[in-house]
C-alpha cells in the first residue's frame, strides 16, 4: 500500500510559522507523531513517508516538517534548536486538539522528542527514540563521527557529490542510495531558505551560550516516560556506543538493535521497525501518564 504524498499533505501557522505535516489513519487509541532527522533534504516524508502506510494501520499517523525542513518556514532559530522546535510541535498538536500522544524522533528528531517530553511528561505516552541526538553520547568514537563529518562537508561545500557521500554513512546497503535520492535530497537541500536554515540550526549546537542546552543526556534521568531506544548496528552517525548512557539513566528505557543496518532504521529494517515499534506502542497502559508526570519535569 502507498499514498500520495499530496492527499495527506496539511498545513498550520503556529506563532506565524507555517509548519507543513501529513496525516493518515483513523486507528482509536492515541495517536503517533513522527518527527524526523537532521541531514541535508531532510524532511517527514524522505524519512518517513514510505513508513507512513503501515503506521497508519494501527494509529492516526502525524509527521511533522519542523521548522527549517521539507514545506515548513525557515525561521531563524532562537536558542537550542531542540527546544526551538518542540515549541512548534507541541502549538502544532495543541491548533489539532491532540493532548496525549505517542512520540517517535529519528536523529536530529529525536532530540526534539526529548526535549518535548522533557518539558511536557504529562502529555507525552511512549517514547520511541532511533539514535537520537542530544542524547547519543560517544564512548570510544571519536567526534565528530563520519557521518557528521560528511555533513559538514556538504554544509562547506554544497555538491551532488557531497550530498551522495552523506547519504552513503546513513545506510549499510549501498543499494539505497539511488540517483533520484540524491536529485530529489539535492533539489531541497539548495531550495531557497534551505541552506539558512541548516546553518542557523547547526550554530545553535555550536554557539557557546545555547549548545549546553542540547546536551540532552545530562537530563536523560528525568524521562519517565516508557522509552524504546533503537540502533542500527553500524551506524555510522550517532554510532551504537553513543546508546549506553541513555540506556543507564533513563529510568524505563529498553534498547533494541537492528543488525546490518546503519542511521536510518526505518529504511533499512523498514518491516522490522514497524513490528518492534507498534508492539511496543501496544503495550502502553494509561498508567504510564502517571509514571510521566509525577516526576518528569514541570
Amino acid at each position: 500500500m502507498t499514498l500520495a504524498q499530496e492527499d495527506v499533505r496539511r498545513t498550520a501557522t503556529v506563532d506565524g510559522v507555517t509548519l507543513n505535516y501529513y496525516e493518515s489513519g483513523d486507528a482509536g487509541g492515541l495517536p503517533l507523531v513522527m518527527l524526523h532527522g537532521g541531514g541535508p533534504g531532510a524532511s517527514s516524508w524522505s524519512n518517513f513517508g514510505s513508513a507512513l502506510p503501515g503506521f497508519a494501520q494501527d494509529f492516526r499517523t502525524i509527521l511533522v516538517d519542523q521548522p527549517g525542513f521539507g514545506g515548513s518556514d525557515k525561521p531563524a532559530v532562537e536558542g537550542n534548536y531542540f527546544r526551538f522546535s518542540a515549541k512548534y510541535v507541541i502549538g502544532l498538536l495543541d491548533q489539532l486538539g491532540i493532548d496525549r500522544f505517542h512520540l517517535l524522533g529519528n536523529s536530529l528528531g529525536g532530540g526534539t522528542a526529548t526535549r518535548l517530553a522533557l518539558e511536557h511528561p504529562g502529555r507525552v505516552a511512549r517514547l520511541v527514540l532511533m539514535g537520537p541526538g542530544g542524547l547519543s553520547l560517544n564512548l570510544f568514537h571519536a567526534d565528530a563521527t563520519e557521518g557528521v563529518k560528511a555533513l559538514m562537508d556538504f554544509g562547506a561545500e554544497p555538491t551532488r557529490e557531497r550530498l551522495r557521500a552523506f547519504i552513503s554513512t546513513m545506510v549499510v546497503n549501498q543499494a539505497l542510495v539511488t540517483d533520484e535520492l540524491v536529485e530529489e535530497r539535492f533539489a531541497d537541500a539548495t531550495a531557497p531558505g534551505s541552506r539558512e536554515a541548516m546553518a542557523s540550526m547547526g550554530a545553535s549546537f555550536w554557539n557557546p551560550e545555547t549548545h549546553e542546552d542540547g546536551m540532552l543526556w545530562r537530563e536523560a534521568h528525568r524521562l519517565r516516560q516508557h522509552t524504546l531506544l533503537t540502533w542500527g548496528r553500524e551506524d555510522r552517525v550517532n554510532p551504537l556506543d553513543g546508546a549506553m548512557v541513555a540506556l543507564k539513566t533513563i529510568p524505563k528505557a529498553q534498547l533494541h538493535v537492528f543488525p546490518n543496518c546503519g542511521h536510518w532504521a526505518q529504511v533499512e529494517a523498514a518491516e522490522e521497525f514497524r513490528q518492534v515499534t507498534t508492539q511496543f506502542l501496544s503495550n502502553h497502559v494509561e498508567r504510564d501518564r502517571g509514571d510521566a508526570a509525577n516526576g518528569g519535569a514541570r
